[in-house]
């Protein structure tokens, strides 16, 4: 996306191209009970364990927005409250159509306007607790994000080596909140405390993206790792299973963390390294990852029928081989989806953002309006 200042890294929609492929194909290959695709069992060829766990495409969203916003912030005089205002007019437009049509459902169902009201009601905790739908908990995470950027970035100016503390608060905390409760993955994956991790990395990414030699090399040892660690969290049941949901594994406890590192390596090598060229994959991507907010909020209203309904009536994809490229085929046809959403919905909102970036010549307490 186009940013307030013009700025547009064609690298970045990539990312965010992949991201919403993985989450895409994995709501769509097992459903929320896994179908049609079970659950147990992990892909042959390692690198296709990302699509059965899919949910790891959540981690790679939440790691760019660091990484994208420190590069956007990156030594720049900042109007922080037309930055939320921004921020805020990018996401809660769609965001508050889902709840509308959720809330026109119950409704019908209970065929009373009153339940619609009782329903958005139900919702306002949603700021804080994980109970927006269609994946919109973590547009509340990435809400709270936005409210920790400033002091993190003052923090990273400052005294750079504090901001390795929140990691390090974070880890103690779930590793703490797992001896109390006898679980975390729940607060890992739906929550601040799992994702802050995936946040602090991408901006220290960016920060150290060209103090890093062979940037190339520990890239490819992220990509390595980041492969072996979910072939081997796949083997033991993967987000479901391990052995149930929610796992009493001590697992959550660092995968945010880990996830955060990985992808924070590979974000800033792609970033770095890529040059754009015309083609047709290139585009595609960019496409996807342009449309990548409204697929990911809208393909809940979709995505499992649409797997049953291939299941029962077109082709078996119960065989997760058929079902990986059958997903990607289902995700390029609802593109229109993506562009009237963005068109008719997302768009209008945008053009009202005003610029956030303040002139070098104004003066500092400017900052503060």
């Amino acid at each position: 996306m186009r940013s307030t200042s013009g700025e547009h890294y064609v690298a970045l929609d990539h990312v965010r191209a992949v991201a919403v492929m993985l989450v895409f194909s994995w709501h769509f290959m097992h459903g929320p009970r896994g179908y049609p695709v079970p659950f147990d069992g992990t892909p042959l060829w390692s690198p296709l364990v990302l699509f059965d766990e899919g949910h790891v495409g959540v981690a790679l969203f939440m790691t760019l927005s660091g990484y994208l916003f420190a590069k956007l912030l990156d030594g720049r005089r900042v109007n922080y409250p037309l930055f939320f205002w921004n921020r805020l007019l990018r996401l809660m437009p769609l965001l508050l159509l889902v709840l509308a049509i959720h809330a026109v459902t119950e409704a019908i169902r209970a065929r009373s306007a009153l339940a619609a009201v009782a329903y958005l009601l139900s919702m306002v905790p949603g700021f804080v607790l994980p109970k927006w739908p269609n994946g919109g908990w973590s547009i509340a995470v990435e809400l709270q994000f936005y409210l920790l950027l400033p002091a993190i970035l003052l923090l990273l100016r400052a005294k750079p080596w504090c901001v390795g503390l929140l990691v390090a608060s974070a880890l103690i905390f779930r590793a703490a909140y797992h001896a109390s409760t006898g679980e975390v993955q729940i607060l890992a994956y739906f929550t601040i405390f799992g994702r802050i991790d995936q946040f602090v990395f991408g901006i220290l990414a960016f920060h150290c993206r060209n103090r890093i030699p062979g940037l190339r090399y520990w890239a490819a040892a992220a990509a390595v790792t980041l492969i072996h660690l979910y072939w081997w969290f796949d083997q033991r049941g993967g987000f479901f299973l391990q052995p149930s949901f929610p796992s009493p594994s001590l697992i959550w406890v660092v995968l945010p963390t880990l996830e955060g590192l990985l992808f924070s390596i590979l974000i800033a090598w792609y970033d770095r390294s890529f040059r754009p060229k015309p083609g047709l994959v290139s585009s595609l991507l960019s496409t996807i990852g342009e449309y990548s907010y409204s697929i990911y909020l809208l393909h809940f209203f979709f995505a499992f029928d649409v797997a049953a309904w291939i299941q029962l009536h077109l082709v078996d994809i119960s065989n997760f081989y058929v079902a990986v490229p059958v997903s990607l085929a289902v995700l390029i046809l609802v593109l229109p989806l993506g562009y009237l959403s963005h068109r008719f919905i997302e768009r209008p909102f945008l053009m009202l953002r005003r610029p956030y970036i303040r002139a070098t010549n104004e003066p500092m307490q400017a900052t503060a309006e």
